[in-house]
């Protein structure tokens, strides 16, 4: 979803009438150890840079994105909840819509700019805590990595919060070798943090090229080859 930096939303968004969570719910833990538990017969997960994610304060987390099932090993593999955006479609059931509010997610308009959005995700690193986003918007499926938007550092650039890239790999690969689990990795990268000057697009492919290098070659997409010159400002 490409989001805009723009600090103000509608005044009559019915979202603003539902209540959203800024903090682990009782039933998001229970939740979590549900899954936790299912996906040790599905996944043999190993992760991998941990000691680049911080312990607290606030945080994005930007990770490449192959199928809907990255989002059980990107917070399976972290200590602290995750806060996401979802399709507006998954809250339109009322039963979801309080399953996915109590897990951290709230939902964001894909078929056109969603302010409300962007300042919800505002939110959550107000109240320090960690945003997962896929740069690319939608899943790749396969085809390696896709043109990212800028949303991501729009929003590193405005709050002048932290990015961990975080590399998954393996995901695609659920339930296809069942019984047999799939092999996740899941990679979290060293921090990056806006440069003085930077533009949004500058700072994306500096997050995009970080996440390539961390994927196998198959899975890099657009990002597989750096520019020339590229590599005199690469961290």
């Amino acid at each position: 979803m490409d989001l805009i930096a723009a600090s103000t939303s509608p005044e009559s968004d019915p979202r603003d009438r539902k209540h959203f969570f800024f903090h682990a719910t009782p039933l998001r833990k229970v939740i979590v150890a549900i899954l936790r538990a299912v996906f040790l017969f599905v996944m043999d997960m190993r992760v991998e840079g941990l000691d680049n994610f911080p312990s607290d304060g606030p945080v994005i987390v930007a990770c490449n994105h192959v199928t809907n099932f990255d989002v059980f090993p990107m917070q399976l593999a972290l200590p602290r909840p995750i806060f996401y955006m979802g399709k507006m479609e998954l809250f339109q059931n009322p039963v979801t819509d309080v399953l996915f509010r109590n897990m951290g997610a709230f939902p964001v308009n894909r078929e056109k700019k969603d302010p409300w959005a962007y300042n919800h995700a505002l939110k959550v690193l107000r109240h320090r805590q960690t945003l997962g986003m896929f740069p690319e918007g939608t899943r790749s499926k396969g085809r390696g990595l896709g043109v990212a938007r800028t949303g991501v550092a729009r929003m590193s650039i405005e709050t002048d919060t932290l990015i961990v890239p975080m590399a998954i790999a393996g995901s695609d690969k659920f339930f296809k070798r069942f019984p047999r689990r799939a092999r996740v990795t899941v990679r979290l990268l060293p921090s990056i943090l806006p440069r003085p000057g930077e533009t949004p697009l500058a700072l994306t492919d500096r997050l995009m090229f970080t996440l390539a290098a961390a994927l196998p070659s198959e899975m890099r997409g657009v990002y597989a080859e750096m520019p020339e010159g590229f590599e005199e400002s690469y961290p």
